[in-house]
């Protein structure tokens, strides 16, 4: 590989010293490689202020992750596939698949920090012959795949919202066109809170409707730190690639904080433990509870019938599920962050069309408010197709999972090809011989089950219940192509100067972190 062989040469530069970073013998001689610097040496200038700590960070992510919302959201469906047993253990099985899927993702992620995140790491890793091609089609694979899954999660306010009116008023008969309605005034209110989250930092402060998976819901706001130097390296363990680059230290408010939350900066994909220890447990209790499986089967909305079934009180029902709605409204606010940040990244390699007027930052609200109104734009009228088929428009959610996993395993496969040592500088994170079990099992993973998924229904097939997942694929692919041969020769791609990035990976372990 062309550019990783001067993996090994460090460039001659001058060491930022941090003047914050205490006193002592930890302390003596420690410094920090800048955000900037690590930026620069992707082929990129800072645009964003850091303003993330480890704390507000997994809030964040754990606000889109939201595993236990989602798992009821779709806890009839999965009855009706096999039972109680396969709604339980299904969310164990891909909660240990994802784990080592992301395991691997995140050690890119650590070596290559990058609001791009997958594109970015098939540009830097793949053959120079066809890196262009590769991160192009994985650039557009990530972006379509958010886009359509965060259509997915606007889906699901209407759904819980009108399935509580049916609850109430049996003789309600939902149409398509309330759900539609109703997913419009979910894009208007949700893509208003997200600018940037200008609600919740406006302050200095970072608060995360979904951190906790409790049924309380807990609220947990950290004030950010006044200090101005920026971590030497982000923390991979904790947040996904698209945000692996934003977070700064935090100052927190109760006494050694930093020991209390030690332990928990030392996990793995630590999001993913939290998903799963709150939607087990909480599936887990509803399930005994469960008294008419058919009832919550047959019902508007499942999760609203297995409430009623729990706790047998219509009031505490209407109550949780009013609770349960604001969740999923709560959780789309990130999601609109993700997808414009995704779009403004590849539009600034150019991988958009019209690039340079969707590579820009909104000076007020500083966050790419461009991009951010092209995925909800995209969201309103992808949200037409549910008013024509539900079926089809579900097959494309669908499809767009794969999408996305898909863009997980692209660059893990070109890991494992091209050889781990030729393509990763040194790192943060470094699986060493796990790594190729990560990496191996990704791309095998998503080849079975994106044959699986394409799978018909049921038997025999008619087009009101034919499975549109594999038409659907195709379509994208296609729709990719046909970008590739509008707006491709503009792609080049990031500039990347392996010398910074092994400086960077190089500073001690004692100069200045995340949190």
């Amino acid at each position: 590989m062309e550019q990783a062989k001067s993996h090994s040469e460090v460039v001659d530069r001058e060491v930022v010293y941090d003047s914050n970073a205490g006193s002592g013998p930890e302390a003596a001689g420690s410094f920090s490689i800048s955000d900037d610097d690590i930026l620069r040496a992707q082929g990129h200038k800072a645009v964003f202020k850091r303003s993330f700590s480890i704390v507000s960070s997994l809030g964040f992510a754990f606000n889109i992750t939201n595993a236990w919302t989602g798992a009821l959201s779709n806890f009839g469906q999965n009855l009706r596939y096999g039972g109680p047993q396969v709604a339980l253990f299904s969310v164990v099985v891909a909660c240990f698949v994802q784990w080592i899927i992301t395991l691997g993702l995140s050690e890119l992620a650590s070596a290559f920090p990058s609001s791009g995140g997958q594109y970015h790491f098939v540009y830097i890793i793949a053959p120079k012959k066809h890196k262009r091609f590769a991160a192009f089609v994985t650039g557009w694979m990530s972006i379509l795949g958010w886009w359509m899954v965060t259509c997915s999660d606007l889906s699901l306010v209407p759904k819980a919202a009108l399935g509580l009116g049916q609850f109430l008023h049996p003789d309600f008969e939902i149409k398509q066109w309330h759900v539609y309605c109703v997913y419009l005034a979910s894009i208007a209110v949700t893509s208003l809170i997200s600018s940037d989250l200008v609600w919740v930092q406006v302050d200095g402060t970072m608060a995360s409707p979904g951190f906790s998976g409790l049924p309380t819901r807990c609220i947990v706001s950290v004030p950010a730190t006044e200090r101005s130097i920026s971590p030497k390296k982000c923390d991979h363990r904790v947040v996904d690639s698209h945000r692996s680059c934003q977070l700064r230290p935090a100052s927190f408010s109760i006494p050694n904080s930093s020991w209390l939350l030690g332990p928990l900066t030392k996990l793995r994909n630590v999001t993913l433990a939290i998903g799963l220890c709150t939607a087990v447990p909480l599936l887990a209790v509803l399930i005994v509870a469960m008294k008419d499986m058919d009832e919550v089967m047959n019902a508007g909305m499942p999760a609203v019938e297995l409430l009623y079934q729990a706790t047998g009180s219509t009031r505490v029902t209407v109550a949780l599920s009013v609770l349960l709605t604001i969740v999923y409204a709560a959780g789309i606010s990130p999601q609109w962050v993700t997808c414009g940040r995704l779009a403004w990244a590849f539009a600034r390699d150019r991988g958009t069309p019209f690039p340079d007027f969707f590579d820009n930052i909104d000076e007020r609200l500083q966050f790419p408010l461009r991009t951010t109104i092209a995925s909800t734009v995209f969201a309103a009228i992808y949200g037409l197709i549910y008013l024509a088929s539900t079926t089809a428009f579900n097959s494309i959610i669908t499809s767009a999972v794969t999408l996305l996993n898909l863009s997980y395993a692209i660059p893990q496969a070109i890991l494992v090809t091209r050889g781990r040592a030729q393509c990763l500088p040194k790192r943060p994170l470094d699986l060493g011989r796990w790594g190729y079990i990560c990496n191996i099992f990704a791309p095998l993973w998503i080849t079975v089950v994106g044959v699986v998924i394409c799978f018909p229904y049921s038997l025999p097939v008619t087009v009101g219940s034919m499975n549109w997942s594999a038409p659907v694929l195709v379509g994208l692919f296609l729709i990719i192509l046909i970008f590739w041969v509008l707006i491709g020769d503009e792609f080049k791609g990031p500039d990347i100067d392996w010398g910074m990035l092994n400086l960077k990976n190089e500073a001690p372990s004692d100069a200045s972190t995340c949190g």
